[in-house]
């Protein structure tokens, strides 16, 4: 399993910054999206990038949820 993050670090107006804004795991060929915090969403980008909606599982989403998008169940 292979694990990328995209983080946000940084100073804003005295407070530290730091946080995941996006989180996806390859398993088993496909890209499990765990955590996206992106304003457009990165499935869509992953798609439009040629990666099969079936190799992409929004891992964010409950199992039953999943059954009724476009995306990979599992």
């Amino acid at each position: 399993m292979y694990s990328y993050l995209l983080v946000e670090t940084g100073w804003q107006n005295g407070y530290r910054i730091y946080g995941t804004l996006l989180h996806i795991d390859v398993i088993d060929n496909k890209l499990w999206i765990q955590h996206d915090g992106t304003e457009e969403g990165i499935a869509l980008e992953l798609v439009a990038a040629g990666i099969p909606k079936d190799r992409i599982v929004l891992g964010f989403r409950t199992p039953e949820q999943r059954k009724h998008t476009e995306f990979a169940i599992s």
